[in-house]
């Protein structure tokens, strides 16, 4: 079943929450699973059968003396069912490396919240050639500390961040190729784990593109950003995932 989640980053306000609410709180899309990551503060004024509800970060760790971050348990009692781990904006932004990624994804799955293990290269490595190697490397990490069964419990979103507000854009083949190495990466272990994943796409998705990212046969979804401040527009996406 397809999963579509919508990532608003540091945006929104309690206006849109209750906009998206009232959209999607009785909104019912056959086949489709609909995921919202708003920013900390709006989680508690989301609340729905209709659609999840996920966090855009976590720490890797439980408690202590670490102020302005947020634990798996927290987000455990709010009512959080995922959470995104490894955003390329979190990798840039706060230098977030594999192995403090790896470490957050064990994090969610102690507490039994999904993790959407976001992978990527920047344009660089993909000019480089090395976008696939650069891809296993951070899958590899998660998978040496959690190990792949694992997987099965874990959303995969690809985002290409060279295609992400740059104005330059991935086509549905260089998606189709990325996500298809992913699987067949993870197939390498567990072949049933790699069939069952979910793999996202997460690269400038909207209402007008989605129908023809989503009919590729490795993308099984989208994270999508900015389109998901927009309660039409992102109704409409997950309309796309749907057919």
């Amino acid at each position: 079943m397809p999963l579509v989640a919508g990532n608003w980053k540091m945006n929104g306000d309690v206006e849109l929450a209750e906009k998206m609410q009232q959209t999607f709180g009785a909104t019912s899309i056959e086949n489709v699973d609909i995921l919202i990551c708003p920013p900390f503060p709006y989680l508690s004024s989301l609340s729905s059968d209709s659609f999840a509800k996920g966090a855009q970060n976590l720490s890797q760790f439980a408690k202590g003396a670490h102020t302005g971050e947020v634990s798996a348990t927290m987000l455990a009692e709010v009512g959080c069912q995922y959470v995104l781990i490894g955003h390329s904006e979190r990798r840039q932004d706060n230098g977030e490396s594999d192995d403090v990624v790896a470490l957050k994804v064990q994090a969610a799955l102690e507490n039994k919240i999904i993790p959407v293990l976001c992978v990527g290269e920047t344009e660089a490595i993909r000019e480089s050639g090395d976008f696939l190697k650069c891809i296993a490397a951070q899958l590899d990490k998660v998978i040496a500390l959690v190990g792949i069964t694992q997987f099965a419990h874990m959303v995969v979103a690809y985002e290409p961040v060279w295609a992400i507000g740059t104005g330059k854009t991935a086509s549905p083949e260089q998606a189709q190729e990325v996500h298809k190495f992913i699987r067949q990466h993870l197939a390498g272990l567990n072949s049933e784990v790699a069939q069952g994943l979910r793999i996202l796409y997460g690269g400038s998705v909207k209402a007008a593109n989605a129908k023809e990212l989503f009919s590729q046969p490795d993308i099984d979804g989208g994270l999508i950003g900015g389109a998901s401040l927009d309660p039409q527009e992102f109704l409409n996406i997950c309309l796309a995932a749907k057919s």
